[in-house]
């Protein structure tokens, strides 16, 4: 199981003050999970990573903001410990036919994705369509916004056509802030697709525990309803984190 490797920062001293996951995020490098490791690391962000992506918890998402910066998300991080909690065997199968995330090609995912975050859902990408593909779904499923994607997520296909995914990949450090991670899950609108992102993501948890992983986590934005739905398949809330742009 590949995993992304922790970046970390100093300060002019060598002293090290933050670490993060690195990926991009709306065209932007992105530090993901991040964690202060000691005084100073505000400043050092400020100083070294202007217009980056920065997610972590919410006192330095708060201490960026008030520094300028721009929000982007307030998401809550959910965890399932699958050693603990295993994921019943039955939930891997679905009744639909599903296949790899790199079984179809992304302009052929990206109608259910996009249509899955309309403008006044949490996490609306407010991007055009041709941007959102290329610079967002495209790299996403290529496994180079975070890394190579797991085979427990996939693909559901309603008449042969991409209804709901779920994707997993692996983030650097260990649960419940790393690990086997859900990057994304979603469905397509309307009542006769309602529930197959918890189909999928039930399957995720079954294959995940099937295949020896310790858990799963994934990030929920703050206000987004599926909340209920992760909390009622095992998920426990473990922090929330604030994502800014960094001024500059």
């Amino acid at each position: 199981m590949e995993t992304l490797s922790r970046r970390t920062v100093t300060d002019s001293a060598g002293r090290p003050v933050l670490s993060y996951v690195e990926g991009t995020r709306a065209g932007r490098p992105y530090a993901d999970l991040a964690q202060v490791l000691g005084p100073g690391a505000v400043e050092v962000i400020l100083r070294e990573m202007p217009g980056w992506v920065v997610s972590g918890d919410e006192d330095l998402g708060r201490r960026l903001l008030t520094a300028g910066g721009r929000r982007l998300r307030h998401a809550h991080v959910y965890s399932r410990d699958l050693r603990a909690d295993p994921a019943p065997p039955e939930w891997a199968e679905t009744g639909y036919g599903v296949v790899s995330c790199d079984a179809v090609p992304a302009e052929e995912v990206f109608p259910a994705w996009r249509s899955a975050y309309p403008p006044d859902h949490p996490d609306h990408n407010a991007g055009d369509d041709a941007t959102a593909l290329a610079r967002d779904l495209v790299p996403l499923l290529a496994g180079e916004s975070y890394g190579p994607l797991l085979p427990c997520g996939g693909l559901l296909l309603r008449n042969g056509q991409v209804a709901a995914g779920v994707l997993v990949g692996v983030l650097g450090g260990h649960p419940p802030s790393g690990g086997p991670w859900v990057f994304d899950v979603f469905r397509s609108p309307g009542p006769r697709f309602a529930g197959l992102g918890a189909v999928m993501l039930r399957r995720a948890l079954a294959l995940a525990t099937l295949h020896g992983l310790p858990a799963l986590g994934l990030a929920v934005s703050d206000g987004n309803p599926a909340r209920r739905v992760y909390e009622r398949l095992g998920f426990r809330h473990m922090f929330s984190s604030i994502t800014v742009i960094v001024p500059g």
